[in-house]
């Protein structure tokens, strides 16, 4: 469903992978850019309508979210409403991880299974004469995944809007400025020095 968005404006949204989960490398502005389109993408996939809403609250609350973290310029109304999209997003992570992660079946990708398999591998061959019988088993399954919401990406979640009010706006230390300045220079050059 993403290849199925258009492209929007000179960089804003570029076409997306024909697997957008297989896409690998993926810079903050293709995260980004699939939270943009996350919402028409997810609309009716799960075909459960109480699945659907929880989802695209989770989306919304998301992109909300979002929006006032890459904000330019921030007074304390904006900053008191992030502090509310922060707790309305925490819900609505809770919410879907109550209601819907449990009723779906989530299992490791291939690529870590085969991984896995690999390091399994290397680990029994390294250490030969210790008994062969348990690791080797599991390899063959793909392990079950769950959401875990014990990491310190999603405590930190927390914290932006304080250090946004100690420290100023996170433009003040990304990346995304620089790679637009990179973009125009390629097309300085394309359009004044190659072409004369």
């Amino acid at each position: 469903r993403y290849r199925q968005v258009l492209t929007f404006g000179w960089g804003t949204i570029r076409w997306f992978h024909k697997d957008v989960a297989a896409m690998k490398r993926l810079a903050a502005c293709d995260f980004e850019d699939l939270l943009q389109c996350a919402i028409p993408a997810f609309e009716g996939v799960f075909g459960n309508p109480g699945h659907d809403k929880i989802i695209m609250d989770l989306l919304f609350d998301l992109v909300v979210w979002h929006a006032y973290a890459k904000l330019r310029l921030h007074t304390d109304d904006t900053l008191n409403f992030f502090d509310t999209a922060t707790i309305a997003l925490g819900r609505s992570v809770r919410t879907f991880r109550d209601k819907v992660c449990p009723l779906y079946t989530t299992n490791e990708l291939p690529q870590e299974h085969t991984a896995r398999g690999c390091r399994q591998a290397r680990q029994a061959a390294q250490a030969p004469n210790e008994d062969q019988g348990g690791p080797s088993g599991t390899i063959s399954q793909r392990k079950p995944k769950y959401l875990n919401l014990h990491t310190y990406k999603y405590h930190a979640l927390a914290d932006y809007p304080n250090t946004i009010r100690q420290m100023g706006t996170t433009d003040n230390y990304s990346t995304q400025i620089v790679r637009v300045y990179i973009t125009l220079m390629g097309v300085y050059i394309t359009l004044y020095l190659v072409k004369g």
